[in-house]
């Protein structure tokens, strides 16, 4: 759900009395180990944009930007010591979600590629971190992503690097409860349209999230707020998250 909007100074301004705007996403994501060391996995959304403006009121729906990772484990975490397993990731989104000839009467709704790149291959490479220090588990992952330019609706499209990182840590209950706080923030330059630096169209968010987890050997759920708390160019957004992962 969408309570407002943060400016390009970052200044937050609350939806118009009366406006509303959400969004409801399902996910689904792969995974397959070839090896102790190597996992592919792909992600797919579908998404669905509802609006009411003023006396106007607009629905779409629609498959969102897909995703694959590919993640190489240079190394394992030793059960001494503070040596964390660390991942290399190569990471693909490509730009399966609609960005272009948009129906005005559908007031933006009908937009479904992410908003950093939309229409864009963007491929990107990062690290991934993880520690046990028991009852806790220490999370941080970091992806530089360098879209390449697109073409849409006339305008040659040239978005900037972005730069997109969590930090969770995550405290073990008992009977395979846990409770877990995450951070994830979100940096990116401004845009070029033909060539022409767009000012003040860079963005950033700082998104919190506190969440409930339950598993077992084969089952894994989540519960989670999110809340998107400062940032710039970017929707301030409040979100339930529910996660189920099923090993097989």
């Amino acid at each position: 759900m969408t309570r407002g909007q943060f400016d390009p100074k970052g200044d937050y301004k609350a939806l118009p009395d009366g406006d509303k705007q959400s969004q409801y996403q399902e996910q689904i994501l792969l995974k397959y180990g070839f090896t102790d060391n190597i996992e592919l996995a792909a992600q797919t959304i579908y998404q669905q944009n509802y609006i009411k403006q003023g006396n106007l009121r607009a629905h779409d729906a629609g498959l969102g930007d897909s995703l694959f990772l590919l993640r190489y484990c240079t190394c394992h975490e030793k059960e001494e010591g503070w040596f964390p397993d660390i991942d290399g990731m190569l990471q693909l989104k490509v730009p399966t979600g609609k960005y272009q000839h948009l129906d005005p009467n559908k007031l933006g709704t009908d937009l479904n590629g992410a908003t950093s790149s939309p229409g864009a291959w963007t491929p990107g490479i990062g690290i991934d971190m993880t520690k046990k220090l028991k009852p806790f588990i220490l999370h941080f992952d970091y992806i530089y992503s360098f879209p390449r330019e697109v073409r849409g609706d006339g305008v040659n499209s040239d978005y900037a690097n972005f730069i997109n990182s969590d930090f969770s840590i995550e405290y073990f209950l008992t009977k395979g409860f846990s409770l877990m706080l995450e951070a994830n923030t979100f940096w990116q330059k401004d845009k070029y349209q033909n060539g022409t630096r767009q000012p003040s169209t860079g963005i950033r968010s700082l998104t919190i999230s506190p969440g409930i987890g339950w598993a077992n050997d084969k089952i894994q759920t989540e519960i989670a707020y999110q809340r998107v708390v400062l940032g710039k160019n970017t929707t301030a957004n409040d979100s339930i998250v529910l996660t189920l992962v099923c090993s097989f």
